[in-house]
């Protein structure tokens, strides 16, 4: 085990990975290499009806991509909380033993009953002094002390909780088995957890955690609760109504390094960024400055008009070599890269996703003579002047006598065309860009052209044509 504060990182893997979840990690691991500590993955896996192979190497997969590797020195793990179910219920003897924990017999109904008899909401501790033993059906509950507890949370201050409001919580169930809160402070003390960082929600459970830290002898670690992330609503994300999985971001061309980017900035503001007016800003700087005590307590609107202009950004950022391999991978396999690294930095300045590419281009990789799907209201806009047809008729003509297939001399060819029309070029290009693409949008004309070639070019052309004789 590694000297210096340790970190930990606790996911459940019951689903697809959570952008919370990674922003918490983040926290995590920006502290522990920062501080030259350790970033501990315990995988809680002990809900078996909802556990899932497949999920645990979705949390490894999605850790490695947003940057966080097992090759790093920092990182340790993956632990497993299944595997220390015999210090949970250790534990728990522990606290029975010494009088911080009794039995009860009490089912659900009953303790409703008594509530409502006495006015109260919850349990009212009656078993308390009953001195029950362990058997069939009986919960161990932790005797919650008089007082008040006080949590020292390096994010919200100092947070004072009344004990009375608390009440004595179960540890063990009926059958014997551990509940969340005893396990997971066990875990911590065994991995010698000396931080734990994680979102405000878990704020509540804080109290109860810290009575069991120090009832089982040991230090309580240092708390930080950051701000939940929050929709357009101001509604907690949820996975039910939000999209919230990390990995279908990833999927759909984002890059790593954007997100991580954009998920720092969510209740916390990186260095220079007020100056500058940009938060955009590398990991390195992001690493060395974070620090919890500058986290807000307000929670974080994760915006996706923002991230995507991140990632925009961010797109705009790689090299001309960078953005072709990555934006490679998006392609099918029998599209030319060639002709792909051609098109390349025409497209890179106006993309938000590299899932985007292949909706960009896809008209530089149709098979020569193949019908064109014309973009229905594209072709009734640029073909419905009556100068459309003779001007793509005059221009098939224009290019075919073109001696320099370049987007220069292309664009020239086009203006001297349109000048016998007295049009402008935004108006002339968009019949001979319908009839090439199929649509009125997509990467500057004449570059395509270019990069699609004369002959391939002027067979679109002069098919467009031919469409347009027939409907008129």
């Amino acid at each position: 085990m590694t000297s210096g504060p340790r970190f930990r990182f606790a996911p459940s893997p019951t689903g697809s990975f959570h952008v919370g979840g990674a922003r918490t990690a983040l926290h995590n691991w920006a502290l522990a290499r920062r501080l030259g500590g350790t970033f501990v993955l315990r995988i809680e896996d002990t809900d078996e009806a909802r556990n899932r192979p497949e999920w645990t190497q979705g949390i490894i997969d999605a850790l490695a991509w947003i940057g966080i590797s097992a090759d790093d020195p920092h990182f340790e793990g993956p632990h497993f909380q299944s595997e220390y179910a015999d210090a949970h219920v250790a534990a728990a003897r522990q606290l029975f033993e010494q009088g911080d924990a009794y039995y009860c017999d009490l089912s659900g109904e009953q303790i409703q009953e008594r509530a409502t008899d006495l006015g109260i909401s919850g349990y009212d501790g009656y078993s308390r002094d009953r001195g029950l033993e362990p058997g069939p059906g009986r919960v161990l509950r932790f005797r919650v002390p008089e007082g008040t507890t006080v949590v020292n949370d390096l994010v919200r201050g100092e947070v004072t909780f009344d004990n009375s409001t608390i009440e004595d919580f179960v540890l063990l169930r009926g059958n014997g088995t551990p509940v969340f809160l005893l396990a997971n402070v066990v875990d911590d003390i065994e991995m010698a957890i000396t931080h734990v960082v994680r979102a405000e929600e878990h704020l509540p459970n804080t109290p109860k955690q810290q009575m069991l830290w120090k009832a089982l002898g040991h230090v309580p670690p240092q708390w930080a609760h950051v701000p939940v992330l929050v929709n357009e609503q101001r509604k907690k994300l949820s996975k039910r109504r939000d999209k919230v999985a990390l990995e279908q971001y990833r999927d759909e061309g984002y890059l790593a390094d954007a997100m991580v980017n954009y998920l720092m900035t969510l209740g916390w503001t990186p260095p220079g960024a007020e100056e500058s007016g940009s938060e955009i800003v590398s990991w390195s700087e992001m690493e060395a400055a974070f620090r919890l005590e500058d986290v807000t307590h307000s929670p974080a609107f994760f915006d996706l008009k923002k991230l995507a202009a991140f990632n925009g950004e961010y797109i705009r950022m790689l090299s001309l070599d960078e953005f072709v391999e990555r934006a490679s991978v998006e392609l099918p396999d029998d599209w030319d890269r060639e002709r792909f690294a051609a098109i390349a930095p025409h497209i890179q300045e106006r993309l938000t996703t590299l899932a985007e590419v292949p909706g960009k281009v896809d008209f530089l990789f149709w098979p020569h003579g193949s019908p064109i799907d014309y973009d229905g209201p594209s072709w009734d806009k640029a073909f419905g002047a009556e100068w459309a047809e003779p001007l793509l008729d005059d221009v098939i003509v224009a290019y075919g006598a073109v001696a320099d297939w370049t987007a220069d001399a292309l664009k020239g060819t086009l203006e001297d065309v349109m000048a016998r029309y007295e049009l402008k070029l935004g108006k002339a290009q968009a019949p001979v860009r319908v009839a090439v693409t199929g649509r009125s949008v997509g990467p500057p004309l004449f570059e395509s052209l270019e990069v699609l070639g004369r002959d391939e070019t002027l067979s679109r052309l002069t098919a467009a044509s031919e469409r347009v004789a027939r409907s008129g």
